[in-house]
């Protein structure tokens, strides 16, 4: 069983879109997975605007990969590299913190997500 950062089972960041490495819903990885999906965040327009800025438009469709593009509002398993990134940027999305995997705390602390944090639905 996945776990998020309280050591709680992993709740669902968002099935439509689908999102996660697997396209489950869920913020899980494996060590296939390079960017480390490991943080559901509610994206914003900053958000998205910056991580166009450096190189990953996630507003734009990829059918390819299963992927609808993104718009403000929307759940996304972000790679906690990026969103650590944006963060010190001062451009973080808040994030759900039930469905962010506790391998995000391997990258930063509880602390830091904690300020970010916001309840699940």
């Amino acid at each position: 069983m996945e776990l998020n950062i309280f050591g709680n089972p992993l709740i669902s960041c968002c099935t439509a879109p689908a999102t996660g490495y697997f396209r489950d819903g869920l913020c899980r990885t494996i060590s296939q997975d390079s960017g480390t999906h490991t943080v559901c965040a509610i994206v914003t327009q900053e958000f998205l605007d910056y991580s166009a800025s450096k190189g990953n438009d996630l507003m734009t469709p990829v059918p390819h990969w299963q992927f609808p593009g993104l718009k403000p509002g929307d759940h996304w398993c972000l790679c906690i590299s990026r969103w650590l990134q944006a963060e010190k940027a001062g451009k973080a999305p808040p994030i759900v913190l039930e469905a962010t995997h506790e391998k995000s705390l391997k990258y930063t602390s509880l602390e830091l997500l904690k300020r970010f944090g916001i309840k699940a639905i």
